[in-house]
């Protein structure tokens, strides 16, 4: 064993208490933070497998943007015991069986694909300038397309989020009409 096969065990040993640790607990938050200890762990594994860009992009948008917006709802929420739905232990049971299910598939897969993964010939496939050049010559085309449909997504939520300053000034008329507005 050399030691990218070291640091690929231990980063799934993190990755599978974490998960684990997320299904078992109690608390929302610490599950909440368990995932995010996960997240880290699965863009090391991207590191590791020489895909920094899938590894940076993972970070910002799981690790970032969606455990925030999982914290925003846990105290939305306000969940606590007396709200939560009991479960029958016949889905307690099935869910352990299709795990045990998905682990032998995912322990055959890997065991199968374990050579191809360590003895990767090319070795700058998931570095930026890989893709930055794959990006901007065989995808050119469909990469300007992508680009154009997200500036006229933009144009359209700037258009339809501006208020129309005619409609806004009679919303002011009927508002002081009326004797102001119901704060209660």
């Amino acid at each position: 064993m050399n030691s990218s096969q070291i640091l690929v065990g231990v980063l799934s040993f993190i990755s599978i208490l974490g998960a684990m640790y997320v299904v078992l607990s109690k608390n929302p938050v610490h599950s909440v933070l368990a995932l995010i200890l996960t997240f880290f762990s699965i863009s090391a594994h991207y590191v590791v497998l020489n895909a920094q860009f899938l590894s940076v992009v993972n970070l910002i948008v799981y690790a970032g943007a969606i455990m925030v917006l999982f914290l925003f709802v846990l105290m939305l929420l306000n969940l606590n015991k007396d709200s939560e739905p009991q479960k029958p232990k016949m889905a307690s049971i099935a869910a352990a069986i299709a795990a045990g299910l998905l682990l032998v598939v995912m322990v055959a897969a890997i065991k199968d694909s374990a050579d191809r993964i360590y003895h990767n010939t090319v070795e700058d496939v998931g570095l930026v300038k890989s893709l930055g050049k794959l990006l901007f010559t065989k995808y050119l085309v469909p990469f300007e397309l992508s680009g154009i449909l997200f500036l006229a997504a933009m144009v359209g939520a700037v258009l339809l989020g501006k208020r129309d300053k005619q409609n806004e000034e009679e919303m002011t008329n009927t508002v002081t009409e009326t004797g102001g507005t119901d704060n209660g």
